[in-house]
């Protein structure tokens, strides 16, 4: 509706979003570089402290200011770029310092938004950068819980095994061992519905 905003609206796997961009400290090129899943021009639009990008406002920032400034649109390129599982992107922010805990205003974080989109290929970046799959929104609910009450079956299993292959040690989470795992519990899903 035109009068409400987001934030009392749930996730809407496939729903679409009308948005009118703020024009203002380049958010629109942000936001567009970031919905295409381009990290060569992510990587020119200030989501890091060595950025040559300036926009009006922002060329007066120093120290603090300007981290804080690049940090918030590393954490919205982050967000978007996981909603849309561009996970090669995801995985250059995060390499240039996205912070994978950064929150939205109800306290949703990329992995949360990952977990409810369905967007596989996207959960072990993040969890190998230190996401949680504990983290709670403002409703409380974790990635794990948003998975399962969207039926995104296939998430869920993924977060799980991944973060108890990390507590058990494993070195590299895309191992031999996690892949077979992976495709046995996407194989018996199938399964289930033939």
């Amino acid at each position: 509706m035109d009068n409400s905003t987001l934030k009392f609206h749930d996730v809407a796997p496939g729903g679409v979003i009308s948005l009118c961009i703020w024009h203002y400290d380049g958010w629109t090129e942000l936001v567009l570089a970031a919905v295409e899943g381009d990290p060569s021009k992510l990587s020119c639009l200030g989501i890091s402290e060595e950025s040559f990008y300036r926009t009006a406002n922002s060329q007066n920032f120093q120290g603090e200011r300007w981290k804080q400034w690049t940090s918030q649109r590393a954490c919205v390129a982050l967000y978007i770029t996981s909603h849309r599982g561009h996970v090669d992107t995801v995985r250059y922010l995060l390499e240039h310092g996205a912070d994978c805990l950064g929150r939205t205003p109800l306290g949703r974080t990329p992995l949360h938004v990952v977990a409810a989109m369905g967007r596989l290929d996207c959960i072990g970046p993040l969890l190998e950068y230190g996401a949680s799959i504990h983290d709670r929104d403002a409703r409380g609910e974790t990635p794990i819980a948003i998975a399962r009450r969207l039926k995104r079956r296939q998430s869920e299993r993924t977060m799980f095994l991944l973060y108890w292959l990390a507590k058990s040690g494993a070195k590299d989470p895309n191992d031999l061992l996690l892949k077979e795992v992976l495709q046995k519990g996407s194989s018996s899903g199938k399964s289930k519905k033939s």
